[in-house]
């Protein structure tokens, strides 16, 4: 479960649900860099095990400074994830000053490219380049590459085998992106498992997608989830 970006830093109601199931369900939250200790801790008990940084429409962070730095020191600590949202071309920059605090990384629906730009666009080919050298997870989301449905997935066709060579098949997820806050009406929760069988996977990335990379970066022992 991902914290909704309307909902902010309130994750009552995420933290709420993962006390209802702790057996099934892992959260990632979002938090701002003063956040205390002891708080991550009690969300670590709860089964929290990501934080999401969406920025999007924001001024780039500079995660050199010192309040990002002691922030970063605690989500290694507990190891857990950095999710980051921002557009594929800002990536490499915010990849690079994470780079010293060991951090595993997941990047949201590719980095946002442009569908229609190609695999050899700027920012997704330095991302590519960066998979050798650092530990990234790959969210596919559902495919919101701001393009039509089908550009998006001729994109995520060609993209995939890159990134499995890059990356490797076991730091590949799959996110439904489910319930898409302001499109309820137009995008189900069906549609994106169509987007997902439109890619036609094989049967062994399909099972790493859904079932053994998230194992793995969420924390699930086996039989769970």
């Amino acid at each position: 479960m991902v914290q909704p970006s309307f909902l902010g830093t309130d994750n009552s109601y995420l933290l709420g649900a993962l006390r209802q199931a702790p057996e099934q369900l892992r959260g990632v939250v979002v938090l701002e860099p003063g956040v205390s200790r002891a708080t991550l801790n009690d969300m670590d008990h709860l089964g929290v095990v990501g934080v999401r940084l969406n920025l999007m429409g924001k001024a780039l962070p500079d995660f050199r400074n010192s309040a990002w730095r002691e922030f970063f020191r605690h989500i290694a600590d507990l190891d857990w994830h950095v999710e980051l949202h921002r557009e594929v071309k800002d990536l490499p920059v915010l990849i690079n000053q994470l780079a010293p605090f060991g951090l595993k990384l997941v990047i949201d629906h590719f980095g946002r490219p442009d569908a229609n730009s190609g695999v050899d666009q700027p920012g997704f080919c330095e991302l590519l380049e960066l998979g050798q050298g650092v530990n990234l997870d790959e969210g596919i989301g559902n495919l919101s590459f701001g393009s039509t449905p089908q550009q998006n997935i001729n994109f995520a066709r060609m993209a995939l085998p890159l990134l499995e060579q890059s990356f490797g098949r076991s730091q590949l997820v799959w996110g439904s992106d489910w319930p898409h806050t302001q499109h309820e009406q137009s995008i189900g929760f069906g549609t994106v498992i169509d987007q997902l069988q439109a890619l036609e996977c094989s049967t062994q990335l399909i099972y790493s997608l859904l079932v053994q990379a998230p194992r793995k970066l969420f924390g699930f022992a086996k039989g769970e989830g």
